[in-house]
């Protein structure tokens, strides 16, 4: 009898049809380590693609039905496979067993004693890495694995040999109900993926389920200063679980007090635990927002026995991962270029109260909306983020996923931030935004390039300039 659950000390053959994306690659990578069979498909290369096939993986350019052989016996797919997928359909035919990214992820996570998922809106990738770099400072050797590069680990994956895994945990889909962590970090809970969620309720709703996935003696840690943390609690009060707060409250478990920005916009502050005094904490990332991030990380590390010692020091060595706020150069007139993947109001606004801190100089930012479905309906959300900038430079909207919507545009947001007195132009390419702001900037202005699609694009056209 087939059964859906992979068997890590009895490697077989694993596909994975959208091999070449950040999670994907990964897994990929893990089981490659596991010594199981590894092969797969994608629509076209990159550079994950070029790193599995150096490793001796078998990649597939091209999605067909030819590529679905007998020999295999698991199938991994994303949710952007489609059930008219050519591959997806010859897997069905073929009766192989299918499981999505995230149901493997899942499973991976019960192979290990101190899993830990990182799940909310924002700031999965940096607290991700946070939780990273003080787990390597411990010498725990951990595996990781998370939705950006993190230069420490040269990459996105790294596999370990203990009973310590990390990984960030995604909303989108519900996909992180698959998980069932032993400690579980619930970040934030905001409107996004509104393609997919119905509302706002229902986006709570879904991360109360989340919550109930906690193992039994585990731990839920959870921002204790967003509104729905009794909506949380609430859910969890019959599970055998430890539940512990983090914020700038005072009433939270773990407390940031006294927070200072330094020049870079790099937050220190002191570290109260149930309101005593333990330490200050110096990070290297920056913004406010990353200093209650930085909670979460020590309130998990201290309940995986990390010393303080380790956390402290972890947490002083952890740069952003890219595209966090990311340095990328400076052009003549000491313009600096930064780029950032902030794609949702509450990131937008939070990245640029940090560059606002930092400035010396005016304030551009070029954005390219992510989804239509997100731009139409937080347009008065994106509008108010990024008024706070001097200048914005809009591009097209990105679709990932979606199908073209006629219905919005970048020209929405154009208008309705000249609308509250902001000098913004919609440009469209990014040959237009790098040659309009050429012609435009002063010196030491700063230039911010923003969005979750491939408006980084800019930012290298400039500094090769």
């Amino acid at each position: 009898m087939k059964t859906s659950k992979i068997e890590f000390n009895k490697p077989c053959h694993v596909y994975f049809m959208g091999i070449g994306g950040v999670s994907m690659s990964g897994l990929a990578e893990i089981l490659h380590q596991y010594n199981f069979t590894v092969s797969g498909s994608d629509m076209q290369e990159n550079q994950s693609v070029k790193k599995l096939r150096d490793m001796g993986i078998h990649i597939n350019i091209g999605q067909v039905s030819a590529n679905i052989t007998d020999d295999i016996d698991f199938i991994v797919y994303t949710a952007a496979i489609r059930p008219d997928n050519e591959e997806f359909i010859a897997a069905k035919e073929k009766g192989i067993t299918m499981l999505t990214r995230a149901e493997l992820l899942g499973q991976l996570m019960d192979e290990y004693k101190y899993s830990i998922a990182v799940a909310g809106t924002h700031g999965k990738t940096t607290t991700t890495s946070m939780l990273s770099h003080i787990l390597l400072e411990a010498d725990t050797d951990p595996t990781i694995s998370i939705g950006g590069m993190l230069k420490i680990i040269d990459g996105n994956i790294r596999v370990g040999h203990s009973d310590y895994f990390v990984t960030e945990a995604c909303e989108y889909t519900n996909s992180y109900h698959s998980f069932k962590p032993y400690i579980n970090i619930i970040l934030n809970i905001d409107n996004d993926h509104l393609d997919f969620f119905k509302n706002l309720d229902n986006i709570i709703e879904s991360f109360a389920v989340f919550a109930t996935k906690t193992q039994d003696t585990g731990a839920l840690i959870i921002n204790g200063d967003m509104p729905y943390r009794d909506i949380i609690k609430d859910r969890v009060k019959d599970k055998n679980i430890t539940v512990i707060t983090f914020g700038t409250g005072k009433d939270n478990d773990y407390c940031a007090t006294d927070i200072e920005l330094n020049p870079l916009g790099q937050p220190a502050y002191k570290l109260i635990k149930n309101g005593e005094y333990i330490t200050d904490i110096s990070l290297s990332v920056n913004g406010v927002h990353n200093a209650v991030n930085s909670l979460a990380a020590v309130a998990a590390a201290e309940y995986a026995g990390i010393s303080m010692d380790s956390i402290r020091e972890g947490l002083m060595k952890c740069h952003s991962a890219d595209r966090r706020f990311q340095y990328k150069g400076t052009i003549k007139g000491d313009v600096k270029v930064i780029d950032d993947y902030a794609h949702h109001p509450t990131e937008i606004a939070a990245t640029l109260a940090v560059a606002n801190s930092v400035k010396t100089g005016d304030l551009w930012v070029a954005f390219q909306p992510h989804t239509y479905s997100r731009t139409k309906a937080l347009l008065p959300d994106f509008v108010n983020a990024l008024s706070a900038a001097d200048h914005v430079l809009l591009a097209d909207i990105y679709a990932a996923r979606e199908p073209f919507d006629e219905s919005i545009s970048s020209k929405n947001i154009e208008a309705l931030l000249k609308e509250k007195g902001v000098d913004a132009i919609y440009l469209g390419s990014f040959d237009a935004i790098k040659n309009y702001f050429l012609k435009n900037y002063k010196n030491n202005d700063l230039l911010i390039t923003m969005g979750a699609g491939n408006i980084d694009s800019v930012g290298t056209m400039l500094l090769s300039e």
